[in-house]
């Protein structure tokens, strides 16, 4: 099997990486261009897998929930809560840690990627050109607030992250 959707997404991971390389690659500045392109990028891809990808993937396996779906969609929500915020140093670090772990559950062989190739083979031209489709997703300002923050702290900690002990491992 060539994997054709697990080449897209996949793909997707190393462009939306790059971007974030080329955003923080000056150290504690952000290059606000190619961050807002790593932002923007990241929230489509995770609408891709979102709208198109797991629910197709879902359908193909007798519309039962595919197991890991639920880790990566509370993955999805913390990282989505992190676009939120300011990119500071230790958001920054604390988003690589969780794209790596998250991106492994994806990619590695068996992972999601592996599972929605085999369920949905039938169907791959369909689903890439839905994928292309998929539009942009708006963002807004960051939210200066404290409470932002907190929110995001909280929303890793549902998904099994804990932003703090993140940054002091790798301070």
């Amino acid at each position: 099997m060539n994997k054709p959707l697990y080449h897209f997404f996949t793909n997707d991971h190393n462009r939306i990486d790059q971007l974030l390389d080329k955003a923080t690659e000056n150290p504690g500045e952000v290059e606000t261009n190619y961050y807002h392109e790593f932002r923007t990028g990241l929230l489509k891809h995770i609408k891709m897998e979102e709208k198109v990808l797991f629910p197709a993937a879902q359908k193909a396996n007798g519309n039962v929930p595919l197991p890991l779906a639920a880790k990566l969609r509370l993955d999805h929500a913390a990282l989505t809560s992190l676009m939120v915020v300011s990119p500071s140093d230790e958001v920054i670090k604390v988003l690589r840690y969780i794209l790596h772990k998250h991106d492994l559950l994806e990619e590695e062989p068996g992972g999601m990627y592996d599972v929605c190739e085999r369920l949905t083979e039938g169907e791959t031209n369909t689903l890439l050109q839905q994928l292309e489709k998929v539009a942009q997703v708006p963002v807004h300002p960051f939210n200066e607030a404290g409470y932002a923050l907190d929110v995001a702290k909280r929303t890793l900690i549902r998904a099994g992250f804990d932003f703090d002990k993140i940054v002091n491992a790798y301070s």
